[in-house]
């Protein structure tokens, strides 16, 4: 298919090919997708009810740390490209485009009019069902490779946060926050709130 044809429909593509951000840009289909190394993934049609009062609360409590500050925080659907070279950004060799739910940028050389390029500071994933696996595994390991200082993974099922901060290359889990659990991010000084408030 030539570069620049617009893609209307998941339909037409060959979901067991690599594509690059620039097929990603083209696509006008309504279905939510990623791409990671190249590879197509599904997200959630709709987030749940609960995953969206948990959003509310988190977003809220992560946007008013940084107001007045210079790192900028970015809800999803927001686009976070990650070369795979960390240097290489023409559209046609970058073929990983994911949408944190909460993203946490504090270089705004990172920042253009189609999203991020390159590694944010703090990602926040709120598990689902349909994501779990990819956000545990899939998603962890991209951002640990691609530099992501800290990756919160939030389990509405068991009311938890695992915070992961990365040393020399490799994530650290801290503890577990739950229930009355004061959380306090090891990156940004001050970021802390009630874990029970999260999921009242």
């Amino acid at each position: 298919m030539a570069y620049g044809s617009e893609i209307t429909s998941l339909d037409q593509l060959d979901v067991t090919k690599l594509y690059s951000y620039a097929d990603y840009f083209k696509w006008k289909f309504e279905e939510r997708v990623e791409l990671i190394k190249g590879i197509i993934y599904k997200m959630s049609p709709a987030p749940s009810p609960v995953h969206q009062l948990i959003f509310g609360v988190l977003f809220w409590e992560i946007q008013s740390f940084f107001k007045r500050k210079a790192c900028k925080v970015f809800a999803a659907p927001f686009d976070v490209r990650l070369p795979d070279s960390g240097k290489q950004t023409d559209d046609q060799l970058v073929f990983t485009v994911v949408q944190p739910d909460i993203s946490v940028i504090c270089d705004p050389g990172k920042i253009d009019a189609r999203g991020c390029i390159g590694p944010p500071d703090l990602v926040v994933e709120i598990l689902s069902p349909g994501s779990s696996k990819k956000d545990k595994e899939i998603k962890f390991g991209l951002y640990e490779e691609n530099g992501v200082k800290e990756y919160w993974l939030v389990e509405p099922a068991d009311k938890v946060i695992l915070v992961y901060v990365l040393k020399d290359g490799k994530y650290v889990g801290l503890k577990s926050f739950t229930g009355e659990d004061e959380m306090s991010s090891p990156l940004f000084a001050g970021l802390k709130f009630k874990v029970g408030e999260v999921f009242e």
